[in-house]
């Protein structure tokens, strides 16, 4: 391979069945980390901008709206999930014919899935709001900021389905590139719609969905301009019942876990909203910092994922062993990293959002007791990202069913239970800090197991024998 550089090799997709797999999964993944930074930047922004312009709460206000929105996103997960391992395992194959088809299906059931949620989203906004208790000061705040999301859904929907085509193609710099001007978009917006125009939390809103756009739009120029790895032609933009039922097969373990793990932040929101609106806007700037120390975690789990799912269609089964070993020690070290700069500078970050010492101490200890548990995230999402590369995406499902349902919520409500006194009626907030730690040590326990012993194993193909030949000539040669 030549060292030089050029543009055009900068926006090449990475054939990730040959060289280095470290490198390979450091240079996919690094451009998606930085535009998982971006991406968090929506929602950071955000929340900074309506804390410091119109209030505390209206900081809650954003964070109590998040996990409504994220309960009625889980269709887009699984599709994307699943178009993302499709498309992955066909470039590794070199089968055009069946990429293109696999596309045009994802791009179909994307819209489908999305003109579906902007209908019911709007109805189910109040309903769902009032069930989990949210307090009056701040409901109406809430709704209207989900309407305006939701009404604007499609941008959104669509730039998460066409950016997972693309990370399975092997490009992750474009959406990267389109990702960053959206989000100085919405970061201008923002603050013009906020601080100008006094728009309060719909302003955020209106915000992101016009950036949200924006990056579609630029997506699917790519695409259209990426024709000589696929064909993105008419009669492949349909609902061809092969691909469709692949992808949906695929996807639907993922997009049942997002579900269940929304489900269980809808339940331990309503757990939140009884400690009242200080611990609520406590928990949406933890949110926020979660979500940056999150980063490497999903970043190099995708990677892991792609990078899974060329060498299982190319048949290069001992590429996927070594890659995953490589990749898993890259994550954890790069997420302890970033977890130790959040913490020595923990109480720089929090301040971003508020001006109130008692919500930057409060919000400091619980980013203190949540730690450690970044980095054993890490471990387990590279574990399960090979699962899912290789076309097993129902063990992590069930992984994230036991991890969430079965101990993370009713660990949570115990421990408020049990931490009751005269001075704290509804227990002490660290219940649920505390409950999410727990939840993720036992995750990457059983990752390690299901990695090691689990049925996914048994989805990888034989080796090709040019492949045992060619791992096998680097250990006798020692002159090339």
């Amino acid at each position: 391979m030549s060292g030089k550089f050029s543009l055009s090799n900068l926006f090449r997709p990475v054939d990730m069945t040959a060289g280095s797999p470290a490198e390979k999964i450091i240079s996919f993944a690094i451009p998606m980390l930085l535009g998982n930074i971006a991406q968090s930047l929506y929602n950071t922004v955000d929340s900074i901008v309506v804390g410091k312009y119109v209030g505390d709460n209206a900081l809650a206000a954003v964070g109590s709206a998040s996990p409504v929105y994220n309960l009625l996103l889980v269709f887009f997960v699984g599709i994307s999930t699943g178009a993302t391992i499709l498309v992955s395992q066909y470039v590794g194959a070199r089968n055009r014919e069946a990429l293109s088809r696999s596309i045009g299906a994802s791009i179909v059931l994307s819209v489908l899935s999305s003109l579906f949620v902007m209908v019911i989203g709007p109805l189910l906004s109040r309903p769902l709001l009032e069930l989990l208790g949210t307090p009056e000061s701040i409901i109406d705040w809430c709704e209207s900021y989900l309407t305006i999301l939701f009404l604007g859904l499609i941008g959104m929907a669509l730039y998460n389905m066409l950016s997972g085509i693309m990370r399975g193609l092997g490009d992750s710099i474009s959406a990267l590139l389109y990702l960053l001007v959206a989000c100085g978009l919405n970061i201008g917006l923002d603050i013009w719609f906020v601080a100008g125009f006094k728009m309060g939390v719909a302003g955020v809103a209106l915000a992101t969905v016009i950036a949200q756009f924006i990056s579609c739009i630029l997506c699917f120029i790519r695409l259209s301009r990426m024709q000589q790895f696929f064909d993105l032609k008419r009669k492949y933009i349909k609902l061809n019942g092969h691909y469709s039922t692949d992808i949906i097969k695929l996807g639907l373990p993922s997009g049942v876990s997002q579900m269940i793990f929304a489900l269980s932040m809808v339940v331990v929101q309503s757990l939140t909203n009884t400690f009242g609106e200080t611990i609520i806007a406590a928990n949406v700037i933890v949110m926020r910092i979660d979500s940056f120390a999150m980063m490497p975690n999903f970043s190099f789990g995708a990677a892991v994922t792609t990078y899974a799912g060329q060498n299982v269609g190319a048949r290069k089964t001992r590429r996927v062993y070594e890659g995953v070993k490589q990749g898993t020690f890259i994550t954890a070290g790069v997420s302890a990293f970033l977890v130790a700069m959040i913490l020595i500078f923990g109480r720089t970050l929090m301040g971003l959002f508020t001006n109130t010492d008692r919500l930057i101490d409060i919000s400091n200890h619980i980013m203190r007791i949540l730690a450690a548990g970044y980095v054993m995230m890490g471990v387990s999402q590279c574990f399960q990202a090979t699962m899912r590369g290789a076309g097993d995406t129902v063990t992590p499902m069930w992984l994230a069913i036991l991890t969430t349902v079965v101990i993370r919520v009713p660990l949570a409500y115990l421990l408020a239970y049990l931490s009751r006194t005269p001075e704290l009626p509804t227990g002490s907030y660290e219940c649920l800090p505390i409950s999410l730690l727990v939840a993720w040590t036992v995750g990457m326990i059983l990752s390690w197991v299901f990695y090691r012993y689990g049925k996914w194993r048994k989805k990888l193909p034989p080796e090709r024998e040019e492949e045992q030949e060619a791992v096998r000539v680097p250990q006798v040669s020692s002159g090339t």
